[in-house]
């Protein structure tokens, strides 16, 4: 492998160096899962760079009953050794805790007592509401922080509230819909950040930078020159403690409405006209506008659902989904799909975007890789142009963040022999770092007031219009075809004879 140079300019270039306004972050699901594993070890990391006001708050909330030194306690033991103790003990003097039931309107006058002391008492600027529960619970949440007078501003200046939603916002296009509505008789457009914690990873943040920084690569970015484009998002794990959400969704809700469509829009989008929130997020949706509707026949031919059975992971044998505690030992969920669509657009029309995503697989990998045409004829005889590769452009988003692109070289010798050789960036090799955890962006975006990797709502309704008749396929009945694949594998075989009509391959 062809490794990038370590190169360092006089100085950094960067667009922004801020910090928040002082505020307090109410975390709604605070003794939860996402809680403890992802958000409150980042607000430490943040704190730990200095990306922190010096006053801060985060309010932990949640139906069981605790005294703050026992909230304190529990978040001191899931950090473990995350940072310095000095780092985490003062990480832990900033926290509070509530405790109650949050369907009672009783409650949310003891919450705005509380949130009045704290930002009494710390010059407290904003509110950042965190809804880290079960999605059934969202709309009851924000209708009470509403009828609370918690949704809005208060009369001082420069003050703010916000409200950070966790994915799955909605189930379909309705439930979308009617979740948007509420939202917006609530808090405003600007008060509303939809979370999607794939576009806080490093590698997807620089997808854009890559694009429009540099100008290697955007006169080749289309039709001419671009042959397709393959979109993979693979697990080794099953349905871990997942499997009641997962069994009523499957995989086309879990992964593609969000995920997925995101990677493509920051891929096939065109170049906004500035780097703001709004302007960004206007080219994403012209994307989806011009994703071609399904057919029946599109249905049937360019879509592929799957199902794990049992197999092996890592050298150990796995169970089938079927066999998972707590799976309907008679369900159809899918936990495969792979699908085609086409973008009719002027710069991509004719280009297919191939997407699939799979719990089970034989390798945790989400990548996107954009596959340039080859050549057109070979001057090197008797080599026929078929046997040489197209050039391959790789985003990959875990395990590892790094940009990558093969081509064709000659070996060194007397003889004329030729193979394909990568060139490769990759974060931790030239930055001397691990990348930092997705929601460290994500959260101090939400604090910072920038919405630009955040989804806006009709960016939301357009995902779900292309992927709802995916799910209504899915679970009419009229679809015979789910496939069944070993654990451990690549997926079914339907998939490759999906990709394989054209002369094409999966990537793994």
């Amino acid at each position: 492998m062809i490794k990038a140079s370590k190169i360092y300019t006089k100085e950094e270039l960067c667009l922004m160096d801020r910090v928040p306004d002082p505020c307090v972050i109410v975390i709604f699901g605070a003794a939860g899962d996402l809680a403890h594993r992802k958000l409150l070890p980042s607000i430490l990391e943040l704190q730990a760079t200095g990306a922190l006001p010096g006053e801060y708050r985060v309010l932990g909330v949640d139906k069981t009953a605790m005294t703050e030194e026992h909230f304190r306690g529990n978040v001191r033991e899931s950090l473990g050794s995350a940072a310095d103790s000095a780092q985490i003990e003062e990480f832990l003097g900033h926290l509070s805790y509530l405790g109650g039931d949050v369907s009672s309107p009783v409650f949310y006058k003891d919450l705005k007592s509380a949130l009045y002391l704290l930002g009494r008492k710390h010059s407290l600027k904003g509110r950042l509401f965190y809804l880290a529960t079960p999605p059934a619970a969202y709309p009851l949440i924000i209708e009470q922080l509403s009828q609370a007078g918690l949704s809005r501003p208060e009369a001082k200046e420069s003050s703010w509230v916000r409200i950070v939603i966790e994915k799955p916002f909605g189930t379909g296009l309705g439930s979308a819909v009617r979740l948007n509505a509420l939202v917006h008789t609530c808090f405003n457009e600007d008060q509303i950040y939809r979370i999607d914690h794939y576009l806080g990873k490093e590698t997807v943040q620089n997808i854009l930078m890559f694009r429009f920084a540099n100008t290697l690569f955007e006169p080749a970015w289309n039709r001419t020159h671009i042959d397709h484009v393959q979109i993979t998002s693979a697990e080794t794990l099953g349905v871990e403690h997942r499997a009641g959400y997962y069994d009523r969704a499957g995989v086309v809700r879990d992964m593609f409405q969000n995920h997925l469509m995101q990677l493509l829009t920051l891929i096939a989008m065109e170049p906004p006209v500035r780097f703001e929130a709004d302007a960004v997020r206007d080219r994403k949706i012209d994307v989806m506008k011009a994703v071609r509707p399904f057919s029946k026949k599109d249905l049937e031919r360019n879509l592929v659902f799957g199902q794990y059975g049992e197999g092996t992971i890592g050298g150990k044998p796995v169970p089938g989904y079927l066999s998972e505690p707590g799976v309907d030992p008679g369900s159809v969920t899918p936990t495969f799909a792979a699908v085609k669509l086409e973008v009719d657009n002027w710069r991509w029309q004719g280009v297919p975007f191939y997407l699939r995503s799979g719990k089970r697989m034989g390798e945790r990998l989400t990548e996107i890789a954009v596959h340039f045409k080859r050549v057109p004829v070979s001057i090197f005889h008797p080599l026929p142009a078929e046997q040489l590769s197209g050039n391959v452009l790789r985003f990959r988003v875990q395990p590892e963040e790094e940009i990558s692109i093969s081509f064709e070289a000659k070996h060194p010798g007397p003889k004329l022999c030729i193979s394909t050789v990568t060139m490769d960036f990759d974060y931790r090799d030239t930055f001397g770092t691990a990348p930092p955890e997705a929601y460290d962006r994500l959260l101090l975006d939400a604090m910072s007031g920038d919405q630009t990797i955040f989804a806006r709502a009709d960016g939301v309704e357009e995902a779900w219009e292309i992927f709802d008749p995916i799910i209504k396929y899915a679970e009419s009945g009229t679809n015979k075809r789910i496939a069944s694949y070993p654990a451990g594998s690549r997926g079914p075989a339907e998939s490759d004879a999906l990709i394989g009509r054209y002369g094409r391959a999966w990537e793994f």
